[in-house]
């Protein structure tokens, strides 16, 4: 509450926390956080926790078996373009003084 007869207290209308304001110097002299909604209890750290370590773990897992078939993906491109140069004929490269 106010402690001095100036001061008065008012509710933030966009975030809903509590101002007090000072009416002689017309300044905020005291502001407070509207209390959040998301409070974890101090039980519930252990599973908070470790369920991010499962996630992180989980997230890690997939990057592995991605970069293991991205190794197979590669190979198989290299191999595809190797198939379609032995396909082609080879030509004999233009030169500039040939267009002549």
């Amino acid at each position: 509450m106010s402690k001095l007869k100036s001061e008065r207290e008012l509710s933030c209308p966009c975030c809903g926390a509590m101002l007090v304001v000072d009416m002689n110097l017309g300044r905020i002299v005291e502001h407070r956080e509207p209390p959040s909604g998301f409070r974890p209890e101090l039980s519930d750290a252990q599973r908070i926790l470790a369920d991010q370590a499962a996630r992180r773990e989980a997230l890690f897992q997939q990057s592995v078996e991605e970069e293991k078939t991205r190794g197979d993906a590669l190979s198989k491109r290299f191999e595809e373009a190797l198939n379609q140069a032995r396909q082609e004929p080879i030509k004999k490269p233009i030169r500039g003084f040939d267009l002549d």
